[in-house]
């Protein structure tokens, strides 16, 4: 196990090993689970083991979080700045990129070649969707780092789930007004994950855009151009599914549009969690107060977490963006989640039960005072 060593005056030497160090390297090979499911079916002769993967992504990894547990241990601050530079973690982002791209090719292969069955292809287009919305995930640990080959990256990986604008929306948008009434990428009290994603996708999208055409004017230039993100992105994503459907027909084409409204579900649910409720103060001056790790939900479980990079970290995310995934870190002061988002998804599937659990522990942050909280305009406490 590698460690890192710091000798400073006064406290002697720091000594720190990352226990994940080698468990990350699951978040990079993940995405090649739909593989798991051809596998699995070329063998058997049996299609319904096409499901299998995906009924161990939703029972398996809530209960390796129950029962491996949280691990709210943090890095010495005096070993981040190693920690950081350490390549070793940003190559198992970079390597992740293509195995999304391997994924999406050899299922656009299998149902473009092989008799599929409506249930097989649906146990596809889910799986392979809710990986892809780990793609807009890893897009978002390289979109917020400064490095052009990260950013570029990151304009690859969100090509295969479509979703060009989202590194240009969240860092310049969600990032700005997080936790307030006016960000779309922030879920509101009472509101359900499907108003949300009403609200979310469509107001992403606008935002995104209006954010990327702000920022061509201000060069000069105008947002049809080769110099616009957003477009660069997605002329990637017209190149990559043209080809895969102009190889495999279109059979292999339908199943490339439906996975990805899929993928960008799962991202859906985890802006849903990741802020529900939480309102930062308005100033005097009418502006909002800096973001706080008190703004955003955070999950110290250690199964999800390692699957997706530490994002349940999310409010040392927030509290210092360019943070690297490894040296993310725990407040006792942040928003607990009961369980990983894997766990906390499925809950927020179910409305009902998504309001029974987290309502009561969003109320008693804010010591039941509606006037501290997003609040859904349509929300009635009398409900």
């Amino acid at each position: 196990m590698h460690t890192y060593s710091v000798t400073l005056p006064g406290q002697g030497e720091i000594n720190y090993q990352d226990t994940r160090r080698y468990g990350w390297m699951i978040a990079t090979f993940f995405p090649l689970v739909p593989l798991l499911s051809i596998g699995l079916v070329m063998l058997s002769g049996r299609e319904w083991t096409l499901w299998i993967p995906l009924l161990l992504i939703y029972t398996l990894v809530p209960l390796l979080d129950f029962w491996l547990g949280e691990d709210e241990r943090n890095p010495p601050e005096q070993i981040v700045p190693q920690l950081e530079d350490d390549r070793y973690y940003r190559y198992l982002t970079f390597a992740a990129v293509p195995m999304f791209f391997i994924t999406l090719i050899a299922v656009a292969w299998f149902v473009g070649t092989h008799d599929v069955g409506w249930s097989g292809f649906a146990a596809l287009v889910i799986t392979t969707g809710v990986v892809n919305g780990m793609a807009i995930n890893t897009g978002h640990e390289l979109g917020h780092k400064k490095p052009r080959l990260e950013k570029n990256l990151a304009k690859m990986v969100l090509a295969v789930p479509v979703y060009p604008h989202f590194n240009v929306e969240h860092n310049a948008g969600h990032h700005v007004q997080v936790a307030t009434p006016e960000d779309s990428a922030s879920s509101r009290f009472g509101e359900s994950i499907y108003r949300f994603a009403r609200r979310e996708i469509p107001g992403g999208i606008r935002r995104g855009w209006q954010l990327e055409k702000r920022r061509l004017a201000q060069l000069g230039r105008k947002p049809w151009s080769l110099s616009n993100n957003i477009l660069q992105s997605l002329a990637m994503s017209v190149a990559l599914y043209g080809l895969l459907a102009g190889f495999f027909g279109w059979f292999a084409l339908a199943f490339l549009l439906l996975q990805a409204p899929i993928a960008w579900f799962q991202l859906t649910g985890a802006n849903y969690v990741e802020h529900y409720g939480l309102l930062r103060e308005k100033l005097p001056d009418g502006r909002y107060e800096a973001c706080q790790p008190r703004h955003s939900w955070n999950a110290n479980h250690v199964a999800s977490n390692i699957l997706l990079f530490h994002l349940q970290r999310h409010s040392d995310h927030h509290y210092h963006a360019s943070r690297r995934y490894q040296s993310l870190r725990h407040f006792d002061d942040a928003p607990q989640l009961p369980s990983g988002y894997v766990g906390m998804l499925l809950l927020a599937d179910v409305p009902i039960l998504w309001h029974k659990v987290i309502d009561p522990k969003t109320l008693a942050l804010v010591d039941g005072d509606l006037s501290k909280l997003n609040v859904d305009p349509t929300f009635s406490s009398e409900k």
